[in-house]
């Protein structure tokens, strides 16, 4: 893997902002490129068992739209039945084991030696417990991997991302920007508008907006990894 290789964690700052059509579109670009790209989501609630296997949905979809063929053991390590509020109560709705944050790091570090660049879904926000000792940072932190703030465009979402970039930042978290994105329809303001608002109370990098129904913009892309080649 090249030494310039970029690995990234999408979080976001509620719940449903966004995070895996995001993740999607940024694999299926690169993977346009030409380049080998890596796609783990290391927890997923909700999956359904099918064939005695609990099938992650949003992981398969990274997968999918990145043509990465690794193991689904390494990029789902952790997949829960249940859709409790958080990732400890989970576990415990399904009776398994809680996240171990050594076997994740160590699952991150296998897809990254395989790949050019490395997609990393997170299991919620940045300050979410991922079992009683870590959170999403402490991953972020083991993995060395940059931060892409996914902002649904909804009522509260400048100060949630205000409160995300300040945990980041206690954390001395790397953060690669933000990107809006109107989850629903806009209303009074769309995601280009909400953009412009943080751009004005926060010094993280705006890395674009998203529209509603509409794809991902090349630039965000571009902001992101370089022009190609």
């Amino acid at each position: 893997m090249p030494e310039s290789a970029r690995t990234v964690l999408i979080v976001g700052a509620y719940a449903r902002e966004g995070k895996t059509l995001v993740g999607c579109a940024l694999g299926f670009a690169l993977h346009a490129r030409g380049m080998k790209v890596g796609v783990m989501k290391p927890v997923e609630l909700g999956c359904a068992a099918r064939g005695g296997v609990l099938e992650p949905a949003d992981a398969l979809g990274l997968a999918r739209t990145s043509a990465c063929d690794l193991p689904l053991g390494l990029i789902a390590p952790y997949r829960y039945r249940s859709r409790a509020l958080s990732i400890p109560a989970a576990a415990d709705d399904d009776a398994s084991p809680a996240p171990d944050l050594t076997r994740i790091v160590e699952a991150f570090a296998r897809i990254k030696a395989q790949s050019d660049a490395v997609i990393v879904e997170a299991p919620g926000g940045i300050a979410d417990p991922l079992n009683s000792n870590c959170d999403v940072s402490d991953l972020a932190m083991r993995c060395g991997l940059e931060l892409i703030v996914v902002v649904a465009n909804r009522p509260g979402c400048v100060n949630a991302t205000l409160l995300t970039l300040a945990y980041a930042a206690s954390r001395r978290l790397e953060v690669a920007g933000y990107i809006v994105n109107d989850a629903g329809p806009a209303g009074d303001r769309d995601a280009v508008a909400i953009a412009a608002m943080l751009t004005r109370v926060t010094s993280a990098r705006c890395l674009g907006a998203i529209r509603h129904r509409e794809p991902m913009g090349l630039a965000i892309v571009d902001a992101l990894f370089g022009k190609p080649h």
